[in-house]
């Protein structure tokens, strides 16, 4: 996948959110300076294919709670979803799908979508009575069986585009 540099991001940082590590990342972009990264500059993430590649995304609007999967920009299900509390809000921008670990136990479910921000993910949960709610530590909290029907549909590549509401929405 090609990753184009954030102002900010070292190498340390960019192997924590899609959990590769760095000698990966250096072997993947032999003609880089490992010393430093630098803003705009495109790198290479090993083993995941390009977003631009894969019809699906997943769009996720926090104040209405929903998770919204489409195909090709068509909306093909809407998901009711747990979002971040006030002092643990769900960050919002755009991310993708790094992997995925199924049956992760507790109180992440049956199903668990890492996002390339490290910490969080899409996943399932053991409360299901907090879906529709601003309860969590800033994942996105799912229906068990919904979190693994989406897990089914979407690969890892995947992008997610985290806005605070839909009137936010690009």
């Amino acid at each position: 996948m090609r990753y184009i540099v954030k102002r900010g991001e070292t190498w340390q940082s960019v192997s924590g959110d899609y959990r590769i590590p760095v000698e990966d990342l250096w072997m993947a972009n032999p003609f880089v300076s490992h010393s430093t990264l630098k803003p705009g500059q495109v790198i290479i993430i090993p083993n995941l294919p390009d977003k631009e590649l894969i019809p699906y995304t997943i769009h996720v609007f926090i104040a209405e709670k929903q998770l919204e999967l489409r195909r090709n920009n068509i909306i093909q299900k809407v998901y009711p979803i747990a979002a971040g509390k006030m002092l643990s809000a769900t960050p919002t921008g755009d991310f993708i799908i790094v992997n995925r670990e199924p049956n992760p136990g507790g109180p992440f479910g049956t199903m668990w979508l890492s996002l390339s921000k490290k910490s969080y993910g899409i996943h399932g949960t053991n409360d299901p009575s907090s879906i529709g709610k601003a309860v969590s530590k800033g994942c996105i909290r799912m229906y068990n069986a919904q979190v693994n029907e989406l897990a089914k549909i979407v690969p890892n590549g995947t992008g997610v585009y985290i806005r605070p509401s839909r009137r936010m929405a690009q």
